[in-house]
Parts: structure tokens; C-alpha cells; sequence
């Protein structure tokens, strides 16, 4: 690879806005800048960003605020500051990690550049299109531009064996490879300091099992399961503490809901944790990480958790469990409260199990980020050759037709929000009346 050249790295969530992705986004930049590399990140526009913290260029486009309905910052993909700025750099590829925006401004961003265009498929967005969209036919719509889109790309990748299935139940029919991601935690626990500090003047007493949850505070994630099969434990007379680390549209609800399971007072919840350092020292303080998710395509909490030698309670056939043998690098489970609950009874009365099954976990499933982005460097050669030699069809096209295309999408995407949010308030007044 041309080291003189820019990688650019386009996604729909960037610091501060903090989830999976952005995280990937940064860690790419990142092992891209300290392999000798450039790279540059485009994203949408956040007020309260502070990018030149960065070794590497962050290009913000407009944006539209609606954190109130999705929790981000919705980007508007035309922007002629972007495209010249760009235009500026001399890009060898570019790869976006959202298939809507971003890839609708990468696709743009192409024409100018000249350099072939991946994409990595990182979340079940058949389940994000069904939370949003109700009507059946605005899903299946949805759905078609969605696969038009990733379909426009010159190479797919998918983040695990599951992600690349979740592609096909959208209608995808082309090509993918596997390409995990990695986990920016260091091997082994946090200094006991670390976990002091992190755990002070909380009640958690040693002796008692500890087990933790981490990411977002929406009942998909599996909390009602982790919540009921706690219930009957504690109903058993069993002791144990649960943290639930991360923030969302439904923590409330989930807290409440462990007030009502009589579980309120062993259940701790943190909000989200920015601090890279104090996260690590809540895996290193866990026994075992609850995990009863089908919704997401990795699970990077699973490596992350086992970088600190802390085994992993997943769901039997999840895209979270692509690696994990039951018993030896972690513990499988069936989609249900009581299959967590019978695999946690046994476990209470052995934490030898649990803290032997985590060090396996951490020898077996623990992928760093240097390792997996020197993997898609490697890549990232291949398909640059492969786009410089013609393999790829051919997807320039007049850029007024593109722009007219993508406009009409994200006309009809505003129109679909405003209606939302008419219906929406209509039915708030109209039970206001009522009442």
C-alpha cells in the first residue's frame, strides 16, 4: 500500500458519541496512523466535538439533531465542503461502517476519488429498521434501499458468520468475507487500585458473586432474561450483586423492572462509562458477564470482558457465541430466563469454574485491535489492486444522477420522520382529551 495515501473512514457515529462503532472507527484510525498510514474519518457534525484531541483529520458534514427519537445526530450527506476536502487528499480507499449515510455520502465521495469503496456490516439493521418503522411496507421499502445501497459497494465485509446470514435475510446477494473486529483493552485484569477507585463506597461485598451487563439499556439486549432468572436466584435465598454498565431509551423501564422482581437493591446501575480505564476495571472486578443478546453481529463486550479473564454467559447459535464452546471458553444458554437461571445456580456454589473457564476465554477469544486492523490492511491491498485492474463492476455514474437518487431517498427519509412525529403527537393530545 501506498502509505502516502488516505484511508478514509466514513460512519454515522463518532466521539462523543460513544457505541460499538465509533469505537471501531477510532481504533482504525488509530492503528492505521501508528502503522505509518493516514487516515482521515468522516462523520457528522457534533456541537459539542472536540476532534483536534486526534493524531488524524476528522471531517465533519451537517447534521440534523434528533437524539430525541434515535439517540444520534442524523447527517446530511451533501456537502461540497466534504467532497473538497477530499477532493484535496490523494485517497487510495475509502470504507464506511454504516450502510445508510455514510454510505450514501461515500458513494458521492467515490465519483470524486476514484478509489474503490468497502463496506463492514456491523449491526442487525432489519431489527433497527423494524424499532423505527411499524408499517410493513415502509420495512420492506426500507429494506430494499438498504440492500441497494451495501449492493452499490465494491467489497462487503461482515464483522462475523452471523452478520453475513443477517445480510441474506435482507435480500443481499453478493459476496462477503468475515472480518472481526478487535477489543482495545490490554490483556489481563486492572491493578487492584484501578478497581478500588472504580468500585468505592458501593455495596459490594467481597465474597459475593458479581456479575455485569455492558451496553445499551434497550430491553433487545436481553435485560428482562437476566432481570428474571436474578429474581428466582434471589428467591432461592441466593446472594449476588448485578451492574448493568450503559445508558438508553429503556433504562427506566429496566430499572423498574428490577424493583418489581424484589431485586432492587442488588442490582446496580452505572450509566454509560466513557473512561476506557474505569470500564476495564469493572470486567476485572466481575466473575461472569451476562450476555443474553441475539441482536448483536460481535459482541465486542464478550472479547472485551474476556481480555480481563472474565467468561461470558451468551445465547446458544448468537453471532455474540461464533467461537465459544459451553463450558470451556464460556457458557451457553438458551434464549430464556430459565436456562440462564440453571446455569447460574451451579456456578454460585463454584467460582474456581467461572474464573478457570474465564482464563481460557481470555487465551482463545481475545483478538486485539492491532490484530485485526493489520488484517484489514492486508485486505485493503487486495482490493485496491483488484480496483485498479478492472475486477470490480463498474459503478461510475453521472454524479447529477447520483445526487438525484440519493436526494429522493433522504427526501422520502425526512418525510417519513415528520409524518412519525405528527401521528405521534396527534395521539399524545388526543389522550390528553380523552383524559
Amino acid at each position: 500500500m501506498n502509505w502516502n495515501q488516505t484511508i478514509c473512514l466514513l460512519n454515522d457515529s463518532f466521539p462523543p458519541l460513544i457505541d460499538g462503532v465509533a469505537n471501531t472507527v477510532v481504533n482504525y484510525a488509530q492503528q492505521i496512523t501508528d502503522a505509518g498510514g493516514k487516515a482521515m474519518v468522516i462523520t457528522p457534525h457534533h456541537p459539542d466535538a472536540e476532534d483536534g484531541r486526534f493524531p488524524y483529520p476528522v471531517v465533519r458534514y451537517p447534521s440534523i439533531d434528533i437524539r430525541e427519537k434515535i439517540g444520534y445526530l442524523a447527517g446530511v450527506p451533501f456537502s461540497p465542503e466534504v467532497a473538497s476536502r477530499v477532493s484535496g487528499e490523494s485517497v487510495a480507499l475509502l470504507h464506511s461502517h454504516c450502510p445508510i449515510v455514510s454510505t450514501i455520502l461515500a458513494r458521492q465521495l467515490r465519483q470524486i476519488v476514484d478509489a474503490p469503496l468497502v463496506l463492514t456490516y456491523h449491526t442487525k439493521f432489519d431489527i433497527e429498521i423494524s424499532n423505527i418503522l411499524h408499517s410493513r411496507l415502509l420495512q420492506s421499502g426500507s429494506r430494499k434501499a438498504l440492500v441497494t445501497n451495501i449492493s452499490a459497494c465494491d467489497e462487503v465485509w461482515v464483522v462475523s458468520q452471523g452478520a453475513g446470514e443477517n445480510l441474506r435475510e435482507l435480500g443481499y446477494e453478493g459476496d462477503y468475507i468475515v472480518m472481526p473486529n478487535g477489543v482495545d483493552l490490554p490483556q489481563g485484569k486492572a491493578n487492584p487500585a484501578d478497581i478500588a477507585k472504580a468500585t468505592e463506597g458501593l455495596d459490594l461485598p467481597g465474597g459475593v458473586p458479581l456479575f455485569l451487563f455492558v451496553g445499551r439499556m434497550q430491553w433487545y439486549k436481553g435485560q428482562r432474561i437476566i432481570l428474571d432468572a436474578l429474581a428466582r436466584l434471589a428467591a432461592d435465598g441466593r446472594d449476588f450483586r448485578m451492574v448493568f454498565v450503559g445508558a438508553g431509551a429503556d433504562e427506566d423501564a429496566i430499572r423498574s423492572y428490577a424493583q418489581s422482581c424484589g431485586i432492587g437493591e442488588k442490582c446496580l446501575f452505572t450509566g454509560a462509562i466513557h473512561d476506557r480505564n474505569t470500564l476495564r476495571a469493572w470486567y476485572s472486578r466481575a466473575d461472569l458477564f451476562l450476555f443474553p443478546s441475539t441482536f448483536d453481529t460481535n459482541g465486542l463486550v464478550v472479547r472485551e470482558a474476556a481480555a480481563c479473564s472474565v467468561a461470558s454467559v451468551l445465547i446458544h447459535g448468537s453471532c455474540a457465541a461464533e467461537g465459544i464452546t459451553d463450558g470451556r471458553n464460556g457458557f451457553l444458554i438458551q434464549e430464556n430466563a430459565d436456562s440462564l437461571y440453571a446455569c447460574l445456580l451451579p456456578l454460585l456454589d463454584n467460582p474456581q469454574q467461572m474464573a478457570l473457564v474465564g482464563a481460557q476465554a481470555e487465551k482463545e477469544i481475545y483478538i486485539s485491535w492491532h490484530t485485526a486492523v493489520a488484517a484489514a490492511l492486508e485486505r485493503y491491498e487486495i482490493v485496491i489492486d483488484r480496483y485498479k485492474s478492472g475486477a470490480y463492476p463498474s459503478r461510475r455514474q453521472p454524479m447529477e444522477m447520483l445526487l438525484k437518487a440519493n436526494g429522493e431517498l433522504m427526501e422520502d427519509l425526512g418525510h417519513l420522520i415528520t409524518l412519525r412525529r405528527q401521528i405521534h403527537q396527534y395521539i399524545l393530545e388526543h389522550k390528553q382529551e380523552e383524559g
